[in-house]
């Protein structure tokens, strides 16, 4: 077996959660010989062609970098088999073929944000807080062919805090996932990890992709639900209620005490200082929004120019 700084490593992925991990390899002095990211794209109300930030990231750093559209494509494949890997690596990347995935002698590493078998999919982070879990973590596998079902390398536990929203916990489980990487890569060349299927639970959370069809708060369910509901998709892509025929999204929010209840997405306000709405069981009260039309604001500042 080759020493880990001599093993060559294709990193696969393109947002920022990703970089955070292809940066680790580099500062642990791995050997990334090559990156796979998604082609560039228009962005923005310019459509500016806008670069993923793993390829800056390889850019910056020297890295071969490619992008093809089909991954499947004989050229890119003749193209990714020169690299000669030893092992790939796959961080907030779409899914890969078994031509790809298979083709190294080490296997393909996936980077997931939950502890596994819980919240396979594509969004485990926002769903972990809207279920009102009080843990999550990150997991190192091996790709198999069923999605997120691979043998499990390593894990690493994250408190989900009562003010974490999904910007906050993403953030911290970036550094965890790309610090439990490295101890992957160095573990599977100094052969001391054992890989282990994923147990089989009798129940399991699953985290599908949310769709803007997905967005918008249900006032019939419990203020702790909704409260959930508005961290787990907060700051992006946002929950939404309507107010006055259009889109408000809620950003930050809290249990309010005040006696009485109304039914449920009933909104009362006083025009100062609040603006809340009742659930089944309690008021919530909206700390920052943003109404269609409208840049994101405080609820005080949305307030002096808002009359019920």
């Amino acid at each position: 077996m080759k020493s880990a700084h001599e093993l060559r490593i294709v990193f696969f992925g393109t947002p920022d959660f990703a970089l955070a991990s292809l940066e680790a390899l580099i500062a642990a002095r791995l050997n990334v010989v090559a990156v796979v990211t998604a082609p560039d794209k228009p962005a923005g109300r310019g459509l500016k062609v806008q670069e993923t930030a793993v390829k800056l990231g390889a850019v910056k750093r020297g890295i071969p970098v490619l992008q093809p559209s089909k991954l499947k494509a004989p050229d890119f494949l003749e193209a990714l088999a020169s690299f000669q890997a030893d092992v790939q690596v796959v961080v907030a990347f779409r899914m890969l073929p078994e031509v790809v995935w298979n083709m190294p002698p080490l296997g393909t590493i996936n980077v997931h944000a939950s502890l596994l078998p819980q919240y396979r999919g594509a969004a485990p982070i926002n769903w972990a807080i809207i279920n009102g879990e009080s843990e999550t973590g990150v997991t190192t596998f091996r790709l198999q062919h069923e999605i997120d079902t691979g043998n499990i390398l390593l894990q690493d536990s994250v408190a989900i805090l009562p003010e974490d929203n999904a910007g906050t916990l993403h953030d911290r489980l970036m550094a965890r996932g790309a610090d439990l990487l490295v101890k992957t890569i160095e573990g599977l060349s100094a052969a001391s990890i054992v890989p282990q299927a994923q147990p089989e639970l009798g129940h399991l959370h699953h985290a599908p992709k949310i769709f803007k069809a997905d967005l918008e708060i249900n006032w019939e369910q419990t203020a702790q639900q909704v409260l959930n509901f508005v961290r787990g998709m907060a700051p992006y892509p946002a929950a939404y209620t309507h107010l006055r025929g259009k889109q408000l999204k809620v950003f930050k929010a809290h249990i309010d005490s005040a006696p009485g209840l109304a039914a449920p997405a009933t909104m009362e306000t006083d025009e100062k200082s609040y603006l809340r709405f009742a659930t089944v069981d309690a008021w919530i009260a909206i700390d920052e929004l943003q109404l269609e039309g409208k840049k994101r604001m405080s609820v005080a500042e949305f307030l002096r120019g808002f009359r019920a």
